[in-house]
C-alpha cells in the first residue's frame, strides 16, 4: 500500500489539491461529498492513505471508517441511509482507491 499514489482524485483531495465539500477529518479519515448525485446525500469515506478496495477492506482502518460512516449517516440522514461499497468494474467501482459510500436523504426504495 502506498502512502499516495500519483494521478488518484482522492489522493488529490486529501492533499487538497482537489476540491471537494470535507464533512469530517482527523489524521486517519475523510469524508466528502461525492461528486455524482443521484441521491441528495451522497458522502464518500476515504482513508487517507492510499489503499486499494482490497486492501482497506482487509485492514484494522476498516473499522474506524465504519464507525465515522455511521456518525456521518447519523448526522446526514437521520430517517436512515445505507452504508456500501463496490469491488471491481461490474460493481461500477470508479476508483482504485478504498471508500465507503454513505447514502441517503430520500427513500431509497426496495432491493429488487
Amino acid at each position: 500500500m502506498e502512502a499516495r499514489k500519483p494521478y488518484c482524485v482522492f489522493c488529490d483531495i486529501v492533499a487538497k489539491e482537489s476540491p471537494a465539500t470535507i464533512r469530517y477529518e482527523d489524521e486517519e479519515i475523510i469524508v466528502f461529498d461525492n461528486r455524482l448525485r443521484w441521491v441528495p446525500v451522497m458522502l464518500l469515506v476515504v482513508p487517507k492513505r492510499h489503499y486499494t478496495q482490497q486492501e482497506f477492506w482487509g485492514d484494522a482502518l476498516l473499522s474506524k471508517a465504519g464507525r465515522v460512516a455511521v456518525e456521518m449517516g447519523n448526522k446526514h440522514c437521520p430517517e436512515g441511509f445505507r452504508v456500501l461499497a463496490n469491488f471491481g468494474g461490474q460493481a461500477l467501482q470508479s476508483q482504485e482507491h478504498g471508500h465507503i459510500h454513505v447514502v441517503g436523504g430520500t427513500w431509497l426504495g426496495r432491493y429488487v
